[in-house]
């Protein structure tokens, strides 16, 4: 896998004498310790961590968990008392001010949670100001803004103040701004903290739309854990300055490493975050052209199942159940003639949520990939299973 980010052994001490705090560190002592005995204060604490390409990161914690910190020592708005911080192996802990530069203009850009619109300009003058400063031409300036503007639906909006904006607009410029300049990493510390939970929860889907087709290096920011668990890809949870935990939601709520993880996934709705691919069964079929009554019934009762799927020339025919192979047992007919096409089918992808209509119909769910294959078999029992392995 490449690594568009990669953080080694980071750590970020506040105060006249960093190397005494990471002495003390290194000695066991805590980060209450550390700043009743120096007056030094522990921001990051031996952070290491990697970003893969194309992935939105989620940095996820508590206020004072030092997630902040770490995103600005990622543009190097904030230099680390020790590690490094490469992007595409270059040291951004290490470099010169004129390469941070190079790299702000070329690689990065960051959205913050407050908009910081300037009111006397337009939109897309807002959207543009970062360019303008940097030299841009004003043709340019505005064919770029208009882009990003168009990016996030607001190109309409472009001769618009922000006053004439609703709160979630505003975001959205903000989020242009960021992306007129091309960057290749998107940092976003908080952008949608600041929002009413129905927009917010508009710009999160937003965001996932939009990531779809651009594909940036995204490392958010949030104190949400169901805002992390919706976007992320990875997710980081930190507290005290370490990463805790590190994973994809899935792992994060279903093993949590510790009690303080355990606790912020205890209320989680399990059924948003566990995907039907997640219980999957493999899918064991029985094969119209060589099948009867009979061997359905034999493979049913070998697999413990009440139903099974039959393919026709390697196609998903339809599903039959025991009781209607127990039928033609009994009265005779062809295999084909109990065969039901009507029948519950999902991609592996599907939240459990998703399911739960399905589930009543009583009859083994159906996952398909791209190509129509069958690629797995959910029983609904399985979703209630993983649901009340929440319920402890």
């Amino acid at each position: 896998m490449s690594f568009k980010i990669t953080g080694n052994n980071l750590y970020k001490i506040f105060g006249e004498s960093p190397a005494e705090a990471l002495v003390l560190l290194g000695e066991g002592k805590s980060k209450d310790q550390i700043f009743e005995q120096t007056g030094q204060t522990v921001g990051v604490n031996g952070v290491s961590f990697n970003v893969a390409e194309g992935e939105i990161f989620v940095v996820m914690g508590l206020s004072g968990s030092g997630k902040s910190t770490l995103v600005r020592m990622i543009n190097g708005l904030i230099r680390p008392s020790a590690g490094e911080i490469l992007i595409d192996d270059i040291d951004v802990a290490a470099c010169s001010a004129n390469d941070m530069r190079q790299i702000r203009r070329e690689k990065v850009a960051m959205v913050f949670q407050h908009f910081a619109l300037l009111p006397h300009k337009t939109v897309a003058q807002n959207v543009a100001f970062g360019l303008k400063i940097r030299g841009v031409n004003s043709a340019d300036c505005r064919e770029r803004a208009m882009k990003a503007l168009a990016q996030v639906g607001l190109g309409a909006r472009a001769d618009s103040y922000p006053d004439e904006l609703s709160g979630g607009m505003q975001q959205r410029v903000g989020l242009a701004r960021g992306l007129a300049s091309e960057p290749e990493i998107l940092l976003m510390d908080e952008p949608f903290s600041a929002l009413d939970p129905l927009i917010r929860a508009d710009m999160q889907q937003e965001l996932l739309e939009l990531q779809r087709s651009l594909k940036k290096t995204i490392v958010f920011i949030t104190h949400d854990l169901n805002e992390a668990l919706t976007l992320g890809n990875t997710i980081a949870i930190m507290r005290n300055g370490s990463i805790v935990q590190t994973g994809a939601a899935q792992e994060i709520v279903g093993k949590p490493v510790d009690d303080y993880v355990s606790a912020f996934v205890r209320d989680i709705d399990r059924s948003l975050v566990f995907t039907s691919q997640s219980i999957a069964q493999p899918a064991e079929t029985l094969d119209l052209e060589h099948a009867d009554a009979h061997s359905a019934l034999r493979h049913m009762d070998r697999l413990k199942r009440h139903a099974v799927h039959v393919v026709d020339k390697g196609r998903l025919a339809g599903i039959i159940t025991y009781r209607s192979a127990n039928d033609l047992v009994r009265n005779g007919g062809q295999l084909a003639d109990a065969i039901q096409t009507d029948f519950p089918l999902v991609r592996p992808e599907t939240r459990l949520f998703d399911l739960y209509h399905l589930a009543q119909r009583g009859l083994p769910i159906a996952l398909t990939d791209d190509a129509d294959r069958l690629v797995g078999v959910v029983e609904p029992k399985a979703i209630f299973a993983q649901l009340a392995n929440g319920k402890a």
